[in-house]
């Protein structure tokens, strides 16, 4: 398959440059008109990749939003990976794995083998076990053509702890992921395929982001950050962010075209953001 990265780019040329995420919580549901059940769940989720699997570059399902309904909410999301992929979306998983050996060659299995029932576009993980505790995730990765997103500096306040502490040779903890992560991507092009998840929302991230690889910047919408505050966050490498919507697009549900519109408004505003930086 294309590597990941390559298929990326070319999604964010041709789709524009957003990534919407797909976030059953009971809330929102509500919102909705439906109920906080499978019926609700598979409703919601269905009219979502009906609306916005043709035309946005990324759709990144939430995974635990769906396992808390169990077997028949996984379902739900096998579907959803499946319906999405086939209209021509990426499919992002979202379940932030983080483990060693062999449970981490699992979780690797599950979301990047093509066997699998939940294999998807790429998947975002956890590296502060440590980097090296990733390697089955980006083996597999590479050689299935996916991609990875590995957290580095998140939107969470609580965050700053950990990701803004010093590792043992000076660096910020955060600026060692981004370099491990650079390494990965050494050489690729247009566009390796092992990404960072950058909060939106950080002012100046205050680290070299330039890792050769795509920039999941979540924070977009209700939570508060805006388009246009996307170069000032992410500097020389905002060619490459993939800003990630989700209640600011989702809450216009369960109307198709409203779903459609806000999306194709957000994926405008990035694009704009980006051409005048």
């Amino acid at each position: 398959m294309t590597p990941f990265g390559t298929r990326l780019r070319e999604a964010m040329d041709t789709r524009g440059p957003l990534c919407v995420g797909i976030d059953p919580h009971a809330s929102l549901l509500a919102d909705w008109g439906l109920n906080d059940d499978i019926a609700g769940l598979e409703r919601f989720t269905r009219t979502t990749v009906e609306a916005l699997a043709d035309r946005v570059a990324m759709l990144k399902p939430q995974s635990a939003f769906f396992e808390r309904f169990g077997s028949r909410g996984i379902a739900v999301l096998e579907k959803a990976v499946e319906d999405a992929r086939a209209a021509g979306a990426l499919v992002l998983m979202d379940a932030k794995r983080g483990d060693i050996g062999s449970t981490m060659a699992a979780y690797a299995a599950t979301y990047l083998d093509p066997a699998s029932p939940l294999f998807s576009d790429a998947v975002t993980v956890s590296p502060y076990l440590g980097f090296g505790s990733l390697r089955p995730a980006l083996d597999l990765a590479a050689a299935s053509g996916s991609g990875v997103f590995v957290l580095a500096l998140t939107s969470n306040p609580e965050g700053a702890e950990v990701q803004r502490s010093t590792a043992a040779d000076g660096r910020p903890l955060a600026q060692l992921m981004l370099d491990h992560m650079r390494a990965e991507n050494a050489g690729a092009s247009p566009l390796g395929s092992v990404g960072a998840v950058v909060g939106a929302t950080l002012g100046d991230a205050g680290v070299d982001l330039d890792i050769n690889g795509p920039l999941l910047a979540p924070g977009i919408g209700a939570q508060g950050a805006t388009p246009a505050d996307l170069p000032g966050v992410f500097g020389s490498a905002v060619a490459n962010v993939v800003p990630s919507v989700s209640r600011g697009v989702l809450r216009h549900g369960p109307d198709v075209s409203a779903l459609r519109e806000a999306a194709a408004r957000y994926a405008d505003e990035v694009r704009e953001a980006i051409e005048r930086a």
